[in-house]
């Protein structure tokens, strides 16, 4: 058995650590997965336009924390109510932000929550209604600094 030296040794160690990390690196490539996240709920069904109000700054001065506030047009009875609200945010290295979820009980379909976005990017608010209708609003927001990807 031959004996290696100390530089063989680093190299093989070097060797080593970059096969254990390069998958890692493949996974952390991330790729803007909006139309995913829109297909998914949608389940392919073009939403209209309509019903929702979305209430965003026009210049986010800070992206780690964006106020959002959204209402949707709904009577809110057992026959007719807002299920569901998806938020995508189609710049963030994960569109899906957000999806909220209401009943008849709720009495109002609406929410204020706090947003991240990575950088300047559309905001997409999708409602899905009861009788599977859909609709659709969206706002493009600057973001000056800060944010998802720092």
């Amino acid at each position: 058995m031959k004996a290696i030296n100390r530089r063989q040794a680093f190299a093989l160690g070097g060797g080593f650590v970059m096969l254990t990390l390069l998958p890692m690196a493949a996974d952390a490539e991330v790729t803007n997965d909006a139309a995913k996240w829109i297909e998914k709920f949608t389940g392919g069904k073009q939403p209209a336009k309509g019903k929702i109000s979305l209430d965003l700054p026009e210049i986010a001065e800070n992206g780690n924390t964006v106020p959002l506030s959204i209402n949707v047009e709904s009577p809110m009875t057992a026959d007719s109510y807002v299920k569901d609200v998806m938020i995508i945010a189609d710049g963030n290295p994960n569109a899906g932000v957000a999806t909220l979820s209401f009943t008849p009980l709720s009495g109002k379909a609406e929410a204020s929550i706090r947003i991240r976005l990575a950088s300047t990017q559309n905001v997409i608010a999708i409602a899905k209604m009861s009788d599977g209708s859909l609709f659709t609003e969206q706002k493009t927001v600057k973001v000056t600094i800060g944010g998802c990807g720092g």
